[in-house]
This record gives C-alpha cells, structure tokens and sequence, in this order.
C-alpha cells in the first residue's frame, strides 16, 4: 500500500512566497536585491518605533515583527497562494507591504470590542495602542482573522443601533453620552416600531409602549420584523437581537408585572432595553400626578382652615373633608377621644401629594396646630365637647 507524507512547512508566508517567487522566475535579481536593501531599514525603523535599535534583543525581535507584518499583507491579499504572493511581492515593496499590516492592526485595535458605547474609545490609534500593536504585529492570521470578524461582528451590532436610532430622532452622540448597550437600542427600537411609534421612547412612552403591546387586541398582531428599509449589513446583527426580544415576550406581555419591577428591578431586564432619559418629563409628569391628588383632596381650596380641617380628618382615619358640619366635628371629637389621632397620616398624605414646595410651609401648620389642638381635643373633662367644637370653629371649617 502507497501512503503519501504530507510536510509540514513552518516556514513564514513570506519566506514561501519568496522562494516560490525565484523558484518560478516571478522575482528577479533586481528584486531580491531591492529586498535585502529594505528589510534591515525596516528592521531598525520598528525597532527604534516599539522600543530601541540600539539593543540586540530589539533588533532580533524588530526582524520576527517585520518578517510576520510582510507574511499577514501577502497571505491576506493572496488568500494563501503563492503565486499570487510573489507576484504582490514584485509589484510592491518590502517596506510597504509591512506598513500595510500595520495599517490594518491599527485598524483592528481601534475597533469596538464590545457593544456598549459608553465603553468605545472615541478616535483613532494613540500611543496607548502601542503595547496591543506590539503583541498584534507577532500574531499569525488565523489569531487576526479571528479577532476581526468578532469585532466586525461587533461594529455591525454598534451600527445597525445607530442606524436604527437615527430613524427615531437619536443622534449616535446621544448613544454615547447614554453609554447604553447597542442590543438595547434594537430591542427599544424593535418595540417602538412594532407599535408604530415614531421617536425613541423617554421612560414615560415606554412605559405607554408596553401597556399597548399588553392590550388583548394586540398581542395576537405584535409585528417584531426588521425595518423594511434596513441595511442588508445589519439584517444578521438585527435579526439575532429581534430573536431575543421574541424570548422576551412572554415577560413582557405579563400585565401582572408593572413596568418599573420588571425593567428597572428584575436583574436579567435591567439595561436591556433603552429609553431616553428624560428627566424634565418625568418630574413632569410626576408634578401633574401629584397636583391631580391633591387638588382632588383639597377641592383646590388652600386657605389654612380648609387644608387643617383635611389632615385632621386624615388624622382619624375619616373621609377627608375641608368642611365639617357641626354635628360631623362633634362626630370627629368623639372618634379621638375613643381611638386617638395619629398626626403621622396627615403628614405623610402631605409629604406624598403637596406640591413640593409647599411641603414644608404645609407641614409646618399642622405640626403648630396639633402642638395646641391635641390637648383640647383628647381632653375628657370637656363632656360636653364645648372647648373642642369652639376651637375647631376658630382653627377649621366648621358651619351650623
């Protein structure tokens, strides 16, 4: 039986394409000898650039660099033959095909490693890059070639967001200042258009976007398709990403888990989805939830008699009012004398539901008015509740 013997030649590429190159005739004399002149500059050159021409060691590694640089330009442009090497080495030089892998490490170290803006480095190749260029121009092409389609990989994901983004009125500089993960911005955006909406959600829109997708009448139509208009070189990045809001779904469509729970305070939901930050909206909003509860208590009366006749009532327990009748006050009197007062609940009603700025002012007047009420109304002396119902005549809103 014949068997054949494969060898294996660790020789660099660029040593292969050279000795094919004069084996076949493609590199003549003047070539070789255009060679020989250029690699010890070029030698000397990465060594003074990563460190010192002057060391032995430097020089040696300088020549491991620029013997690697030239083989990753040759392999990668001839896609591994070496005819076609050889003849890249005729019709360029030395020097050049070792700057173009240069160009293409530097290239690849400024990619994005991960998909999370506020982690991108901002600009081009520094100096700080100098020790990844180091350990990068020592790499073979398959360590280069593994590195670049992850990056590409992760540049797309970056990109396709941005596009995405952009569709929606965000600026990627918005990105970057939210430093947001980009698979969350596709998620959003995914949502967003599924429920044909036309700007990037704030917190409040959001919240709006899941309540419509929960509707019965929608989620039996819930379209999580790709933009119609999409890049094609983003259609696999989106796609992943529209598979993971698929998985999300079933949580998402849950009307037993309120919005804040579920996004801002189940781990595996926290910064997975993207909205604007707004936070003008949002007190905004707040302002005008809090100024409909307590217009509602107070009937918009904010005279002191109305608003102390309110918190006393609070302060029982009772339905609020901002004005008693005299045989309600006396009702009241007896209901703290029988069970007490507890001033904590007109505060805290206060605290929840006033506006802001009157908070304190509010606060202020029934603490002062307990201070001097809480005595006469508690007192058991006064069988006959005169001293209670004049004082509440005085302070509150009592009629006949």
């Amino acid at each position: 039986m014949t068997q054949s013997v494969a060898l294996f030649d660790d020789r660099p590429f660029f040593e292969k394409a050279l000795a094919f190159g004069v084996q076949h005739g493609v590199l003549d004399a003047t070539k070789l000898e255009s060679i020989q002149t250029d690699a010890p500059k070029g030698m000397v050159q990465i060594a003074r650039y990563f460190g010192s021409e002057f060391l032995r060691p430097e020089l040696e590694k300088a020549k491991d660099r620029i013997v690697n640089l030239v083989s990753l330009t040759l392999e990668i442009q001839s896609g591994g033959d070496l005819r076609k090497a050889a003849e890249h080495l005729r019709e360029h030089s030395f020097m050049s095909r070792s700057k173009a892998a240069s160009d293409m490490l530097k290239a690849l170290i400024v990619m994005p490693q991960n998909t999370h803006f506020g982690m991108h480095e901002q600009g081009g190749f520094s100096d700080k890059h100098m020790p990844q260029l180091a350990k990068w121009s020592l790499c073979n092409l398959a360590d280069y070639q593994a590195e670049l389609a992850k990056r590409q990989q992760v540049a797309h994901v970056m990109d396709a967001a941005i596009w995405m983004a952009d569709q929606l009125g965000l600026h990627a500089d918005d990105l970057e200042e939210a430093g947001c993960d980009a698979e969350a911005v596709i998620r959003t955006a995914l949502l967003t258009a599924a429920t044909k909406q036309k700007e990037m959600p704030n917190w409040l829109a959001f919240q709006k976007i899941i309540a419509t997708l929960r509707k019965p009448s929608a989620t039996k139509a819930i379209n999580l398709a790709r933009p119609k208009n999409l890049p094609a070189e983003f259609n696999a990045a989106v796609e992943q990403v529209r598979q993971s809001v698929e998985a999300d779904l079933p949580k998402i469509l849950d009307a037993k888990l309120p919005c804040q729970k579920l996004f801002n305070q189940t781990p595996a939901f926290v910064g997975r989805y993207f909205w604007v930050e707004d936070g003008l909206s949002e007190v905004d909003h707040f302002d005008r939830h809090i100024s409909a509860a307590w217009t509602q208590a107070t009937g918009g009366h904010s005279d002191d008699s109305s608003l102390l006749t309110l918190f006393l009532c609070m302060a029982t327990g009772s339905p609020g009012k901002t004005l008693l009748t005299e045989k309600t006050a006396a009702t009241l009197i007896r209901k703290i004398r029988k069970s007490g007062v507890n001033p904590a609940l007109a505060t805290a009603f206060i605290q929840a539901n006033a506006p802001a700025e009157h908070q304190g002012d509010y606060i202020d007047v029934w603490e002062a008015f307990m201070d001097e009420a809480r005595v006469t109304l508690e007192s058991d002396h006064d069988n006959k509740l005169h001293n209670a119902l004049a004082l509440l005549r005085r302070e509150c809103n009592v009629t006949d």
